[in-house]
């Protein structure tokens, strides 16, 4: 259960970082916080007796913040986030692949490890600026939709809705690029699934937190 009991810490932290980061610096810390998603999505764990990645909280935040975002500050600073995100993604991975081209000093001890990182790190990286691009934007794209029909009501039902639709298509985007070939075929699809259900879960826990976000901003505790 150390694995499940830490999967659910980590959440919770991540969620209580965005509105952290939120309350402090209003939207431009979102903005910050889109170009982080992709971390740790390389660790492989156990989580209720299935194989995951670690990358599905935090790569699946990057649904709660333009969720944030859409309803508060509307579409274009949404779409705006993910922008940002797929640059910095970009930029990021092109500069740590070049530094694992530097011959390592007789001293180094973590090359190896980076290289094994970085050396499958732009595979996973298209998986992910493709799944992200294209989810993110259904995301928000969905969101508007169902708000545009039930106005301020029903946040959670936008919020859940949009993201369980886009989740679905990150998943399968994501998973097929980023490991078909690189894992058997049952761990494959372990990891496709384990993938889904936990960004869906994911999903289901964020909504409280879109929920205080919308609290602070009308109570005027968010930056402008």
């Amino acid at each position: 259960m150390i694995n499940e009991l830490l999967w659910l810490g980590l959440a919770l932290l991540t969620f209580t970082s965005i509105i952290i980061i939120y309350r402090l610096f209003g939207k431009n810390g979102l903005f910050v916080f889109a170009g982080i998603g992709i971390v740790q999505v390389l660790k492989t764990v156990q989580l209720f007796g299935l194989v995951a990645t670690l990358g599905n909280i935090i790569y699946g935040a990057s649904f709660l913040i333009t969720d944030i975002l859409s309803e508060n500050h509307g579409k274009k600073d949404a779409q705006k986030a993910i922008k940002i995100g797929l640059v910095v993604a970009v930029l990021s991975t092109a500069m740590m692949y070049v530094c694992t081209l530097f011959i390592p000093h007789s001293s180094d001890f973590a090359s190896g490890a980076l290289s094994t990182i970085f050396t499958v790190m732009p595979r996973i990286m298209i998986a992910s600026l493709i799944a992200y691009v294209i989810s993110n934007l259904n995301d928000v794209y969905v969101f508007h939709k169902i708000k545009a029909m039930t106005g301020e009501k029903w946040l959670w039902f936008r919020n859940v809705a949009s993201t369980f639709t886009s989740q679905t298509i990150d998943s399968v985007i994501f998973s097929f690029i980023a490991f078909w070939g690189m894992f058997s075929n049952d761990i494959f699809l372990q990891i496709m699934l384990t993938t889904y259900l936990m960004k869906l879960i994911t999903a289901i826990m964020d909504t409280p937190f879109v929920y205080i976000a919308k609290w602070m901003k009308a109570k005027g505790l968010v930056p402008a």
